[in-house]
């Protein structure tokens, strides 16, 4: 549940990069997704038709402020999308390293206190640093979007125990895993950890067929999010028998 907001599918889309609007139609269908998002700059280039495919997904929208390097530009894209859209939902993107893409934490933090203020519900792109978590926290953000890896980077979760430690610290808000995801283990994987959703794009656009990899997605984050309620078994250092000794035959010595 986000901002009150009970999602059906734990996955969340992105709509950048696809081969045709058809095909993101089909992946978009395909991957049960419950959230889509969008860069306002790509919907003001392809206009109405584009707009037309998102509704009919059925899908909750969730425009991006994607390309802002600052909280002046990302505040102002934030409020023109929220004209365009309707909704009160923004993914506050800062970017403050040009190469890796990493956001600028304190850009972000003013961003997110003044979107906030405005009555934005706003879900902050942001690292695994505990401090920016917590200050994001504090500026009135309800949803937390750690990186798993660069964006685009496809390398999954680069820091396991950063992650964990997050997840740990902040048992009661939902964390949402947001970009560097490359293959659905990598998805399954987060999932089984206790994160609450997955938001990925260029591994189903880019891949050679995006319809089946949107629906390998989908059941990935399915099936992590089932094993993580039933319980994974923790590791051991040591074999265990899974088959008692108890009931095995003794053989009678044979003199």
């Amino acid at each position: 549940m986000f901002y009150g907001i009970d999602i059906p599918s734990r996955l969340m889309l992105g709509t950048a990069g696809y081969p045709s609007p058809a095909i993101l139609r089909e992946a978009i269908a395909a991957s049960g997704a419950g959230v889509i998002t969008v860069s306002l700059r790509r919907e003001g280039g392809e206009g109405a038709a584009f707009r037309e495919i998102l509704r009919a997904s059925g899908c909750r929208i969730l425009p991006n402020t994607a390309g802002c390097h600052t909280a002046r530009e990302a505040v102002t894209t934030a409020q023109m999308a929220r004209e365009v859209f309707g909704t009160s939902w923004i993914k506050l993107e800062v970017i403050g390293h040009a190469d890796t893409l990493q956001p600028d934490p304190f850009a972000l933090v003013e961003a997110a206190r003044i979107l906030c203020a405005e009555g934005f519900e706003v879900f902050p792109y942001a690292t695994e640093d505990l401090i920016v978590g917590e200050r994001l926290i504090e500026a009135g953000c309800r949803v937390l979007m750690p990186w798993g890896a660069p964006i685009g980077s496809g390398q999954g979760l680069r820091n396991i125990e950063g992650l964990r430690s997050m997840r740990a610290h902040f048992p009661d808000v939902p964390l949402v895993i947001d970009a560097g995801i490359g293959a659905p283990s990598q998805a399954l994987q987060a999932m089984e950890m206790g994160f609450d959703a997955v938001l990925l794009n260029t591994a189903v656009a880019k891949a050679l067929n995006p319809v089946a990899m949107a629906q390998a997605f989908g059941q990935a984050v399915a099936a992590g999010r089932i094993a993580h309620k039933a319980g994974l078994m923790p590791p051991r250092d040591m074999a265990a028998p899974s088959t008692p000794l108890f009931g095995l035959a003794e053989l009678a010595d044979a003199l």
